[in-house]
């Protein structure tokens, strides 16, 4: 073995550490100090860069300024969605904080499967569950987990469902989220098990439908089992009548599952808890504080009330497992998801939540749901613009009068501009431009630009 193939070994010394620790750490602070000025979305290197990084590794050691120096290129490339221009889809605000928690739980690197082989960090990570189940009004007793996102908690609640309630007949809209269907299709629910009950004109679900679809399966001798409400849909950011779906499922006894991902953050609020109102009804809510918490990607929680049917539909046992055995009142998570090994996930909520304080996210979240209502207002005054719904959250729909075609140009040319980056839904066949202000990183500066923008296009 050569000097030069010995010089970065696996097992790094403190002083590489700290050395690779400094690169990394000033990588991170110009990026963030450069994000103002950065544009919205890029992609003029994409295609040569596409090409480099498919490159195999070598068999020695590389020069870590230099590989860093090609990620800076490669994150450069796309989408920014860490930054203040982005008004598409979720923004996920990349908390700084959140992924220095992660640097922590990574090197730690402790297994979180089950309690007694990290008594103490699945302790921080179910106080962390705890807490957010108190604050959505769940019963004492209520738990969950700490998932890669609401996809997977929808699965694993709708799981939960069955397994509690027999396995049936299940109810959505058309705007609920498409993982609803996946994860029916992925539990072996042929498609005819799903129904798509019809939307009001505000978009939200129809209850009386709602209960009519049910009576009518119910008289065919089919069996529903589960009612899904969102607490913000993708498309518009609308919120199910959250009570009036609660009680339906109560009386009829469904399990009533909500997807929280994109608006459950709103509940740390004085505004979202009142728009959230009946939340506290649920069986199971999926939400994703990479969303409107603004954590990294792949932060996803579900909380259910009643962990034990979680545990039911999902654990498991082996031989290989005998040495194991429960830690007073802890979970073990690996029996309460569809992930066995998983990483400490904890930290990164932990941490940020204890160190900025819970104030700090609803000062953030308070000025998202100002900012979007100060674009609706702004919108619904120029009379060049179609602006139906008002928001419940922070997502604002608008729309040239004109063709689905003009629109297109419209959001094409408000791209290409590479200062804002806005998205498009289609709604009862109609194009529409999409705004979402939700990055913490996004200001008053950046949604009046925005709305320059927006009007100069036209």
């Amino acid at each position: 073995m050569t000097t030069d193939e010995r010089a970065l070994p696996l097992d790094l010394d403190p002083s590489a550490i700290q050395r690779l620790g400094r690169h990394a750490v000033d990588f991170l602070a110009d990026w963030v100090r450069e994000l103002d000025s950065a544009p919205a979305s890029d992609y003029g290197q994409a295609a040569h860069l596409v090409t480099t990084l498919r490159r195999p590794p070598g068999d020695g050691p590389g020069d870590f300024a230099a590989l860093l120096e090609l990620f800076r290129q490669a994150a450069g490339q796309g989408v920014d969605t860490a930054g203040q221009g982005y008004l598409a889809y979720f923004p996920a605000g990349g908390l700084v904080t959140a992924a220095l928690a992660e640097l922590l739980a990574l090197t730690v690197n402790r297994f979180t499967g089950v309690a007694q082989v990290a008594p103490a960090l699945v302790a921080m990570e179910h106080g962390v569950l705890t807490w957010f189940c108190d604050r959505f009004g769940l019963p004492a007793g209520s738990g969950g987990l700490v998932t890669t996102g609401a996809s997977v908690a929808t699965l694993s609640a709708l799981l939960a469902a069955r397994h509690s309630h027999g396995d049936g007949i299940l109810y959505v809209t058309e705007h609920t989220h498409y993982c609803v269907a996946k994860a029916a299709r992925i539990a072996g629910l042929p498609a005819e098990r799903i129904r798509t009950v019809p939307a009001t004109a505000d978009l939200r679900m129809d209850v009386s439908a709602a209960a009519t679809m049910i009576a009518a399966d119910r008289a065919a001798g089919l069996h529903p089992f589960l009612l899904v409400g969102t607490a913000g849909t993708t498309s518009s950011g609308t919120i199910d009548p959250l009570p009036e779906l609660g009680e339906l499922a109560r009386r009829e006894g469904l399990w009533f599952h909500v997807d929280a991902a994109y608006g459950g953050g709103f509940q740390l609020t004085e505004r979202g808890r009142d728009r959230l109102a009946g939340i506290e009804a649920a069986d199971s809510i999926a939400l994703d504080p990479h969303k409107s918490l603004f954590l990294p990607y792949g932060t996803g929680l579900l909380l259910v009330r009643d962990p034990a049917v979680l545990h039911a539909a999902h654990a498991a046992d082996a031989r290989y497992l005998q040495d194991l055995s429960p830690v007073d009142d802890l979970p073990d998570f690996g029996h309460l998801g569809v992930e066995l090994t998983r990483e400490f996930r904890g930290l990164r909520l932990w941490l940020p939540l204890h160190l900025h304080g819970v104030r700090a996210f609803e000062r953030e979240l308070d000025e998202k749901l100002n900012l979007a209502a100060h674009l609706h207002n702004r919108l619904t005054q120029d009379s060049r613009f179609e602006v139906p719904w008002q928001p419940d959250l922070t997502v604002v729909l608008f729309r040239l009068r004109g063709t689905d075609e003009d629109n297109r140009r419209l959001l094409a040319e408000i791209n290409a501009g590479r200062r804002v980056y806005l998205s498009s839904t289609t709604i009862d066949g109609r194009f529409f431009l999409r705004v979402c202000v939700l990055s913490f990183r996004t200001h008053a500066d950046r949604v009046e630009e925005a709305l320059a923008i927006i009007r100069s296009a036209c």
